[in-house]
């Protein structure tokens, strides 16, 4: 077996729809080579990013309030709810694909992205309080570690990939963030302490971690820094060649988004193939080193699409891939 869990293509992580067993049988179908387990976001409260990343927490609580996820001191209907999605979801992936053998991915918010997402009690960001943030990132550890387990156990075949999901990450770093009045903005957190933060997690999970940020000025050379094993990112956003090149000559595999996650007049396989060998020459590289280097994907999860584009943008990085391969 392969050492390295990476196919050619495979999707972000959400999908349109409310029914886990249809979007699994979907994926598995559209990503023969590297399906990942689909997040519902349209089901609702508890299946969103935070909601559901919430539902892996060990020892610590949320809740649902008008004005988002809060820490609280115990668990209520929101976060059961969140971990009975998430159940339905691995009923799902047993049912569908237990038999499956391969590279198979599983999504979480990563630990800036949670603590940015919740409130603690006294209603400001967990992401402005140290002890708050390692509290909930060490919780996360475990409960991904337990997740992992769950996967494996009902696909037993299956090669474990751990993708974090960093969009606040730039924010983070910039200043960006709104406090919760909406007024203000919180302050910038160094570099320094993001790439530790998230180095710490990355460190305590046993599978490659793939961190994905598809927002503007994601930085890649932080995540790299951090440990991740591979970056996820918009092709059309990063425009910084030499973190890129610098990230394939250290062996860092690279999951470039290749066409946008909402509907759009999607072009041919080919053209998308050619767009992405132009950008390999562009970095310098052996066009023989493409293929071992890149997952196509879609450049954001595709939630927000409708059904027909979500499985027309799944088969055309598949087979945008095919087009990469030597001849």
């Amino acid at each position: 077996m392969n050492p390295t869990p990476w196919g050619p293509a495979s999707g972000v992580g959400s999908l349109p729809g409310i029914d886990p067993a249809e979007a699994m049988r979907l994926v598995v179908g559209e990503l023969p080579d590297f399906a990942h387990l689909p997040e519902l976001p349209g089901r609702g409260a508890g299946a969103d990013m935070i909601g559901r990343t919430a539902a892996l927490l060990v020892d610590l609580a949320v809740d649902l309030t008008p004005a988002g996820w809060r820490l609280v001191p115990r668990s209520g209907v929101d976060q059961r709810r969140a971990r009975e999605f998430l159940a339905r979801d691995l009923d799902a992936l047993h049912d569908v694909a237990e038999r499956w053998t391969g590279p198979l991915k599983v999504q979480a918010a990563g630990p800036w992205t949670l603590a940015a997402g919740l409130e603690r009690t006294r209603g400001d960001r967990a992401v402005v309080d140290p002890g708050a943030r390692r509290d909930l990132a060490q919780s996360l550890a475990e409960g991904i570690s337990a997740h992992v387990s769950a996967v494996a156990a009902r696909v037993p075949g299956a090669q474990v990939v751990v993708q974090l999901d960093e969009p606040s990450v730039p924010a983070v770093l910039q200043g960006g963030l709104p406090t919760v009045s909406g007024f203000g903005k919180l302050p910038a957190v160094e570099a320094t302490v993001v790439e530790q933060e998230l180095g710490a997690l990355i460190d305590a999970v046993t599978p490659p971690v793939v961190v994905h940020c598809c927002a503007p000025r994601a930085p890649l050379a932080l995540f790299r820094a951090a440990g991740a094993a591979a970056l996820s990112f918009d092709l059309g956003l990063v425009q910084d060649l030499d973190t890129v090149g610098s990230a394939v000559e250290a062996g860092t595999h690279l999951f470039p988004g290749v066409i946008p996650g909402t509907d759009t007049t999607l072009g041919t396989p080919k053209s998308t193939a050619s767009r992405v060998q132009a950008w390999w020459r562009e970095l310098g590289f052996p066009a023989d080193g493409l293929t071992p280097a890149v997952t196509l994907t879609p450049a954001c999860g595709l939630a927000g699409a409708t059904p027909g584009y979500a499985r027309a943008s799944m088969a055309h990085v598949r087979e945008a891939a095919k087009f990469l391969q030597p001849e």
